[in-house]
């Protein structure tokens, strides 16, 4: 159960509550090939799992510090790793970077909108934290589904990825409210999960099936 002294719930984005829809590899591929790229999807999602990997990597390395000309320049980067054999790379670039910050190429989450629907009906302040940048913002306001949210909280706009403690007290204060009073909703372990514990804040992860369970469910026990 949400702890009676929860006032708000903030929720990841992608991942969680967001799906790049068609998913990241067939975008890819699509546009890929109209630059004369020969790599398929199977091929593109195992090169494109290994360069987030290193750009993660990267960010912790450097303390999890960030902007938008960081976010821009992880995009290239994980781009030109992934489609090395593109005719143009920038405008490949320039087309996909769009393409992500466009709301008809996402869906929400299966149960998503019953559940903010259900939280709003009891009250509770709602959020969407990311690591992202500002093209979160087009896209949420893009989608009628997610007009119960109140609060974005974006990594590039606060300077701060995910787990670092400096997003959530950025949380905290956007929310207006103190750690103990805020559950985090995410997919990732270490990023939502312990990240948001590690900062005072109450935190729950997406059910192990994927999907969002329905919040009268949830507990804060740690992940088995």
């Amino acid at each position: 159960m949400i702890p009676p002294d929860v006032r708000a719930v903030f929720f990841d984005a992608v991942g969680t509550l967001l799906h790049p829809e068609p998913p990241a590899p067939v975008a890819y591929a699509a546009v890929a090939r109209r630059f004369g790229s020969r790599r398929e999807e199977g091929d593109i999602a195992a090169r494109f799992r290994a360069a987030f990997r290193r750009e993660e990597a990267f960010d912790l390395a450097n303390g999890l510090r960030t902007s938008e000309e960081r976010e821009e320049r992880r995009w290239r980067r994980i781009v030109a790793e992934v489609l090395d054999d593109v005719s143009d790379p920038d405008a490949c670039f320039a087309e996909l970077y769009e393409h992500f910050g466009l709301p008809e190429n996402w869906r929400c989450e299966a149960g998503a909108v019953d559940a903010l629907a259900e939280l709003g009906r009891a009250g509770y302040v709602l959020g969407i934290a990311s690591n992202y940048d500002s093209r979160l913002r087009r896209v949420v306001a893009g989608m009628p589904r997610l007009a119960r949210v109140n609060h974005l909280v974006i990594s590039a706009e606060v300077g701060w990825r995910k787990p670092a403690p400096e997003f959530f007290a950025a949380l905290c204060t956007t929310a207006g409210l103190s750690p103990e009073a805020i559950l985090f909703v995410g997919d990732d372990v270490v990023n939502d999960y312990e990240g948001a514990r590690a900062a005072g804040l109450k935190a729950v992860l997406k059910s192990s099936g994927g999907a969002l369970r329905d919040p009268r469910l949830w507990d804060i026990t740690p992940p088995g």
